[in-house]
């Protein structure tokens, strides 16, 4: 399951992306984010090991932030033969996570990103949520525009999936992107959805489908709270659902957890 390549207009997307969640130590891993500030973000080195570990498992695709030290970890990484292509997130700042401004998040230096991952192999740029959810439509549009002109196909991140997928259509000419990156696991964790019941979940699967987009389920451990092979199980039926992200944050979980997958 998901270990394939999506082919779209040309491009072939890995169906399996390793995020970079852990590599970033995100808050929202709660107290296993200082763990991971020590030994994944400031010891590139460690961080490689991972990214090796989840190629030597068949995962082909990673997704990249402009972040110095993330950047020389995937560098390591490639000069021990492990080129996966790159999924890039555009305008990707500082912006706390749980307290998020989204006026500093359009100030970043998104055009500079995308001049950067022009240069990898990089077949697709997604707007980060940070601008995406900040519905500062003209910004997210001019985005686009320019990823599409870079030659790549583009699409948005979103933190907020129920709302954002209502905004879109009013908003966006959705012309402008192909693919769709969404929270998206059985506890609705992480997701603007208080219950996840049967009815529930099948109107937001109606809601997500009627966007006709490609689209891309992420935290779909639930940053931890899930097993590997509870969120698995899960995805088996997530027919709507063309390509996942899940970050791991040791060589360990990157073996057990892909190989898992593997047998799905």
């Amino acid at each position: 399951m998901f270990f394939e390549d999506l082919e779209y207009k040309g491009k072939a997307i890995p169906q399996t992306i390793l995020g970079y969640g852990p590599f970033m130590a995100e808050l929202y891993y709660g107290h296993r984010s200082r763990l991971y500030l020590d030994d994944l973000y400031n010891n590139p080195q460690n961080a490689a090991e991972v990214i090796v570990e989840s190629y030597n498992q068949g995962v082909r695709a990673i997704n990249l932030v402009n972040d110095s030290n993330l950047l020389e970890a995937y560098d390591i990484a490639a000069s021990e033969g492990c080129k996966m292509k790159v999924i890039a997130t555009i305008g990707k700042s500082d912006v706390d996570y749980l307290n998020p401004n989204y006026e500093v998040a359009k100030e970043v230096d998104w055009d500079e990103d995308i001049e950067l991952f022009s240069s990898y192999d990089c077949p697709l740029m997604l707007v980060d949520e940070f601008i995406t959810d900040g519905y500062d439509w003209r910004l997210t549009s001019k985005i686009l525009n320019r990823i599409n002109d870079a030659g790549s196909l583009s699409g948005l991140v979103t933190a907020f999936p129920s709302k954002t997928s209502d905004l879109l259509p009013d908003n966006l000419d959705m012309d402008l992107f192909d693919f769709y990156m969404i929270p998206y696991n059985s506890l609705s964790y992480m997701m603007d959805i208080s219950a996840f019941n049967a009815s529930q979940r099948q109107g937001f699967i109606d809601k997500i489908k009627k966007l006709d987009k490609k689209i891309i389920a992420t935290r779909i451990l639930a940053a931890g709270v899930l097993k590997p092979k509870e969120a698995f199980t899960f995805f088996k039926n997530a027919d709507f659902v063309d390509a996942i992200c899940m970050g791991v944050a040791k060589v360990e979980e990157a073996r057990e957890d892909f190989e898992l997958l593997n047998e799905y």
